[in-house]
């Protein structure tokens, strides 16, 4: 039992580890991948009037446009790299832990067989679908047929098997919500990236209006058109940060879910096995 509590424990660490090195490569990727999109792309000569950069966008071309929102534009496009890797990520992760096939229909058979008392049946279905939540429910079922050997009665037995698929659901979910912190985080830094790139913009133009005779019309121009392109690249990247946090999410709850409901099937068929026997 300390051998598979420690081994549990030796788990949870290195996929936090690894985890945490994952995170840690793809943010600076993601920031560094900015820099250069928005250097040598966004940037390139054949983007501006003359071959250059330093001078007017070509009419209609929005990356020279989107250049000219000055530094804080790559930090905001590796923001929105972030949230495009991450939720990639994150998609993969939740997929493979819903198994291989059909949550519904696997969850429907384990419903069944459990139902009928076919407990060897409901673990061969486990084995099929692979994945966190077949595994969880599979650890029930093992444990279920434990206690059912070993003559608990039902309330005891309940509260084994209640404690079984707990262990083994902290083992196989917490990594579901694992960089989820970095996809709800990036829903706050985009709006603020996006903001004070809107506020340095708006500085630039109120710079060229406070100057001595007739403004500047160009820096005015390109003051407000900087404002306004880190406004929509902030807004862009919050929106999707907060369509991909809710949609996984929702998946997560949906795989928490089906485990708590084959746990309440698994408790209620010993219930039933148990009183069947006393009667």
């Amino acid at each position: 039992m300390a051998n598979a509590s420690n081994a549990t424990i030796a788990k949870k660490e290195s996929g936090s580890t690894g985890g945490n090195l994952f995170t840690g490569i793809a943010i600076i990727a993601c920031i560094g991948m900015g820099i250069l999109i928005w250097r040598y792309v966004m940037g390139a000569g054949a983007n501006f009037e003359g071959g250059d950069n330093t001078g007017h966008p070509l009419p209609q071309n929005y990356l020279g446009m989107v250049y000219k929102g000055g530094k804080i534009v790559p930090v905001l496009m590796g923001l929105l790299l972030m949230v495009v890797v991450f939720s990639i990520e994150r998609f993969f992760v939740i997929s493979k832990a819903a198994g291989t096939g059909s949550l519904d229909k696997f969850m429907k058979n384990v419903q069944s067989n459990i139902t009928m008392g076919n407990i060897e049946g409901a673990i061969e279905d486990c084995d099929k679908q692979k994945g966190s939540v077949a595994n969880a429910i599979k650890a029930a079922l093992i444990k279920y047929n434990e206690v059912k050997k070993e003559g608990f009665d039902s309330e005891a037995a309940a509260e084994t098997i209640q404690k079984e698929i707990e262990e083994a659901t902290s083992l196989e979910m917490p990594m579901l919500e694992k960089n989820m912190t970095v996809i709800s985080t990036l829903v706050s830094l985009g709006t603020l990236a996006g903001l004070l790139g809107t506020v340095m913009g708006m500085i630039t133009a109120f710079g060229a209006l406070a100057t001595s005779g007739a403004p500047d019309q160009a820096a005015l121009a390109n003051g407000i058109s900087e404002a306004l392109i880190n406004t929509a690249t902030g807004i862009a990247t919050s929106a999707l940060a907060i369509i991909a946090y809710n949609f996984f999410t929702s998946k997560i709850d949906t795989l928490t879910y089906s485990i708590d409901e084959a746990a309440s099937t698994i408790v209620g068929t010993y219930r039933r096995f148990r009183g069947t026997l006393r009667g």
